[in-house]
């Protein structure tokens, strides 16, 4: 397949209904939000999701979840020390830098698309490899309101003095409902230094359009996350005369008015602008 030819911006809208998009570890897990009471989801937390959504697409992914790893290893280090190419350039006094990141580009589609930084202590070799795909934390439009809801334990989880009570407190958090934009671009320049194809980016558009598959867990139920809408646009050339900030910002989803408070996705206006003829492929969840 050949490599990517012509740049790509992408937008996508995500709903949250009575879910925690994404924890804030510092924060008691809460939903994470900035000053103004806005909603965010991490860009590491989106690009693990699309990691995850590719590998149940049968593609191989370095950096796994340590509850999703299927090839036995349990580290970054082991990984890359089991793959064979990459074993023999360890070897070398000298490791070839880009043979190394050539070899690695080639096993991984995550290390073609986000890139990767090669480091592992007491390995003399430290390579890094820049991807083309980035992507934009995502933002709700709307400020969420966040519940926080008090629970309790029915069981002793150990027995003995030690152990905590079955009625030991805990707190779950959610947000009632929010609506959230992701942007991101594929940089042609970058394709090209990593081998990203045409058929590399039909998978991350096709990951995008499934990104809460196989991602229910407490903090998000069945149902709770929904891809509403991606919008990819494919430029005409490597480096189009249109910013991705500009191709961006065609995208406008603003409250309906008479609406203090949202609570479904029918409660905002969508808009579309055009520039030059730039149309972009939509499509549902």
């Amino acid at each position: 397949m050949a490599v990517l030819q012509n740049k790509i911006d992408f937008s996508v809208i995500i709903t949250a209904k009575n879910a925690n998009p994404n924890g804030d570890p510092l924060n008691g897990n809460r939903p994470r939000e900035n000053y103004d009471g806005y909603g965010e989801i991490s860009d590491v937390c989106i690009k693990r999701k699309i990691r995850n959504r590719l590998q149940d697409m049968g593609e191989k992914i370095f950096v796994q979840s340590d509850d999703r790893s299927d090839d036995g290893y349990k580290s970054l280090h082991d990984r890359a020390k089991g793959n064979s190419k990459l074993a023999e350039l360890y070897k070398e006094k000298n490791t070839d830098r880009d043979a190394f990141a050539k070899a690695a580009c080639e096993e991984w589609i995550d290390v073609r698309s986000f890139g990767q930084v090669f480091a592992f202590k007491n390995d003399p070799v430290s390579v890094g490899v820049r991807g083309p795909v980035s992507v934009q934390q995502a933002v709700s439009i709307s400020p969420v309101d966040i519940v926080s809801m008090q629970i309790t334990k029915s069981v002793n989880g150990e027995s003995g003095k030690e152990s905590k009570a079955s009625d030991t407190m805990g707190t779950k958090h959610r947000v009632d409902f929010g609506v959230y934009v992701i942007h991101g671009s594929i940089n042609v320049q970058l394709a090209e230094k990593t081998g990203f194809t045409e058929e590399d980016a039909e998978k991350i558009h096709e990951a995008l359009e499934t990104l809460f598959e196989n991602d229910c867990s407490s903090a998000r139920p069945e149902g709770s996350m929904e891809v509403r809408r991606v919008y990819w646009y494919k430029h005409d050339s490597k480096t189009p005369k249109n910013s991705s900030a500009k191709v961006h910002r065609l995208l406008k989803v603003t409250l309906k008015e008479g609406i203090d408070r949202p609570r479904c996705f029918e409660d905002y206006d969508i808009t579309l602008d055009t520039i030059d003829g730039l149309t972009p492929e939509i499509s549902e969840g």
